[in-house]
Parts: structure tokens; C-alpha cells; sequence
């Protein structure tokens, strides 16, 4: 099936009924879970793939149109599911793959059984009333930055997502993930991220949901996962030790923890 090649789609684990869907981030790809998937691979069915533009995916079937908003990434997901036959999915959303575990979730309620939402942000952007962490300007100059140098922003900005400046490694290893992208794509693919706004569809998500939240996140500080705790029906909420924004490389025994206590709940 063409979604399995697209997304360059990778299962693993036991076989059994439950399926754990573990996608990444902006910039990075399915190798960013190397240290969280065998954790979970012991008990469950474990998917791993690509969204497109990013590691090993399709890069032809990049489509600026499908992909001018978080949609047409959910709809992948939803493909691939179709595709390797599972259903009492957990999807587990790192980042801007929380918000399109969300839109899949809502758009096959039945697939699903939970969703592990991991540094979530359903609005990048301060509104009235809303604090997501960053002016209008902010974003703006961001892009602007993004657009210019590419490279040299993946450079400047990898190290600050990433947090855990006493080990350098890691914001080196974003780093080089942020550079082995498509420029023309991860512009886009930021622009859809930073501009997007999915604070209404948080309360149409009818299965149990679990929101970690790092300290010392700068892409989406803690009252953004505490909105994002509050606006989902069924929802836990838990902080974890780990700082930063991407739990999964600097923390994976932690996160792997989590979602294990999660899924055991279910």
C-alpha cells in the first residue's frame, strides 16, 4: 500500500491487538523514538514512520496543498492505520504530532483507544485570554529567519528546543536531523506548525488522553500543556523530571515509563 512506502512505515513488536503509534516532531523523523520504541515493543505492536518531507518518506509526494495544513498530515495517519490493519490505537504525538493525533483521533473516534500528547500546542501565538508562548511578532521573525538561512536557523535554534545545554550532544543531534530536511518543506511545514490554530477541536477528542509536560519547555511552556489538560474531556496530566522539549532523546526511560503507566490504565 502506497501509505507504507510514502511514510516510510516501520512495525515492530508483539503481536497483538493493541497498536502504539509513536510520531515525531518538526524536524526530526521516527529515528528520534530509537530509545522509547523498545521500551513499548515488549508488549505491543509498535508503528513507526515518517510524515512526509521528513527521513526516509516519499519526498515526490510532498503535495503543498495537502500539506498546507496539520489535515492532510492526519489523513497520512489515518492511511496508515487503514494500511497495517490497527485498531485500539494509542497514538502518541510528539510535538506538532500531538495536534495531528488530535484531528485523527476526531476524525475516527472508533480507531482509537488514547493518545499520549508529548510537549503539545494546540496555538503557537498569545491570544486574549490564551498565553501559547509567543507574540505574533515573535512567529513572524521566526519564519522570516527560517526562510533567509535555513541552516544557519536550524543551527542557532536546534540547541534551544532541545534544552539540556550541559549535554551538548543532543541539541548537536537535532541539529543535524533539523538540517537533513528539505528546506522548502520544513519552511512550509514551520509555517503550518507556528500559524496553526487548534484549540477548538481539543474538546471533540472522546478517548482517555495523557499530556506530559516538560520544564524549561520553550516551544510550549507549562500553561500551555495545563490548557491543553483542561480542554480535553478525559484527560491526565503529568510533569515530568525532564526538561526541555524533547523528552523522547533526553529522558526516553522516563517517557517510556509514562506512556507504559498510561497504557496500563487503558
Amino acid at each position: 500500500m502506497k501509505a507504507l512506502t510514502r511514510n516510510n512505515v516501520r512495525v515492530t513488536g508483539a503481536v497483538g491487538r493493541r497498536t502504539v503509534v509513536l510520531a515525531h516532531g518538526f524536524g526530526c523523523d521516527q529515528n528520534m523514538w530509537r530509545f522509547v520504541a523498545p521500551e513499548l515493543a515488549a508488549e505491543h505492536r509498535v508503528v513507526l514512520f515518517d510524515h512526509v518531507g521528513a527521513g526516509g518518506s516519499d519526498l515526490s509526494a510532498y503535495d503543498s496543498h495537502k500539506y498546507g495544513s496539520l489535515q492532510g498530515y492526519a489523513d497520512d495517519v489515518l492511511e496508515i492505520l487503514a494500511a497495517v490493519d490497527a485498531s485500539d490505537v494509542v497514538f502518541v504525538g510528539h510535538s506538532v504530532s500531538a495536534m495531528i493525533g488530535v484531528l485523527a483521533a476526531v476524525a475516527e473516534p472508533d480507531r482509537f483507544s488514547g493518545l499520549v500528547l508529548i510537549g503539545p500546542s494546540p496555538r503557537y501565538i498569545d491570544d486574549e485570554g490564551y498565553r501559547g508562548g509567543f507574540s505574533q511578532a515573535d512567529i513572524v521573525e521566526l519564519l522570516e529567519s527560517l526562510d533567509s538561512n535555513y541552516l544557519g536557523w536550524s543551527t542557532a535554534m536546534a540547541p534551544v528546543i532541545m534544552g539540556n545545554p550541559e549535554r551538548p550532544q543532543l541539541g548537536a543531534e537535532l541539529t543535524n536531523s533539523f538540517c537533513r530536511t528539505d528546506p522548502a518543506i520544513a519552511a512550509q511545514f514551520a509555517r503550518v506548525t507556528f500559524l496553526s490554530d487548534n484549540r477548538a477541536d481539543l474538546p471533540k477528542v472522546t478517548v482517555p488522553s495523557l499530556v506530559l509536560q516538560c520544564s524549561e519547555d520553550v516551544i510550549a511552556p507549562d500553561e500551555v500543556g495545563e490548557y491543553v489538560h483542561r480542554q480535553l474531556p478525559n484527560s491526565t496530566f503529568v510533569r515530568l523530571a525532564a526538561t526541555g522539549h524533547c523528552p523522547n532523546l533526553s529522558a526516553p526511560e522516563e517517557t517510556a515509563r509514562a506512556i507504559r503507566a498510561f497504557l496500563e490504565r487503558l
